[in-house]
């Protein structure tokens, strides 16, 4: 019985959308591997380790805590601050934390992509998938909040793999197409960073939307994350569902924007290991 062989012919044709996902199955394995090393190496040097996954969004929400409900003393009605600041706080930091590390992924790797042939697109997304497995742990003191203050775990906090998998496509294609434009130019890296604070302000995550003038409401809505998190809040401690064009929204975003970032990545595919 001979093993089966990969042949890679760097001419050969690729077929947009389709190749990349040929490609994650079969490096399957790959990928697992790369998401445990992401996972993993981030608080290698850490005297909590991955405890640091729950601690952190913890004491950052008690820093915002001070500051927006006693300081500015934002009230959120129906449900405790704790739980309506916490809840945002995870969607806006896996956004984040996703697309940074899915747009640094090509960048990072330079070295084994100039030197052995893998397909890029198994880093980049290992970096999203990454950022997934984080907010999943850091539902834990999510819910150990809404037990604590006595909002409860609804049902339907079963089905928050719904918002999940469709926030991280959405991740996943803006991390791609920064991923791809950061090999020609570095500052692109920086210039996310800007990019996903605005985004994160542009999110009624610490704020309740009724303090929002109503000129500007609109501003907030076209924003996709606005549509996640809505679906999320109501899947995490709302016990219903959101609006139906919340759903529509989510998930037309999270589609266009997978396909856009597939599109793009392979597009610019074969000048990723010339350049880096």
């Amino acid at each position: 019985m001979t093993a089966s062989t990969f042949v890679y012919d760097s001419d050969q044709a690729r077929t947009p959308l389709v190749t990349e996902v040929r490609n994650l199955w079969a490096f399957r394995g790959l990928l697992k591997l790369l998401v445990v090393r992401d996972l993993t190496v981030r608080y290698k040097r850490s005297a909590l380790g991955v405890w640091w996954t729950l601690l952190n969004p913890l004491l950052t929400m008690a820093v915002l805590w001070v500051v927006f409900s006693q300081l500015f003393r934002f009230e959120t009605p129906g449900v405790p601050f704790t739980v309506y600041l916490l809840s945002g706080m995870l969607i806006v930091t896996f956004f984040g934390q996703g697309v940074a590390a899915t747009g640094a992924a090509m960048v990072n790797n330079a070295n084994v992509l100039s030197k052995v042939y893998v397909p890029a697109e198994v880093f980049a997304v290992s970096s999203g998938v990454a950022a997934a497995v984080n907010f999943v742990i850091s539902l834990i003191p999510l819910f150990a909040i809404q037990l604590i203050t006595g909002t409860g775990v609804p049902w339907s906090a079963l089905l928050i793999p719904i918002p999940l998998v469709a926030l991280t496509a959405f991740t996943l294609g803006v991390g791609l197409i920064i991923a791809a434009a950061a090999i020609y130019f570095y500052d692109v890296l920086d210039l996310t960073n800007v990019f996903i604070q605005l985004v994160s302000y542009l999110v009624p995550t610490f704020y309740p939307l009724s303090i929002v003038p109503e000129r500007f409401v609109p501003l907030i809505k076209i924003n996709p994350l606005y549509s996640f998190l809505q679906v999320f809040r109501g899947f995490a401690y709302e016990g219903g569902f959101a609006p139906g064009w919340n759903f529509a929204y989510m998930a037309v975003s999270a589609v266009v924007m997978l396909a856009l970032g597939l599109w793009v990545f392979s597009r610019s595919w074969k000048n990723l290991v010339v350049l880096l």
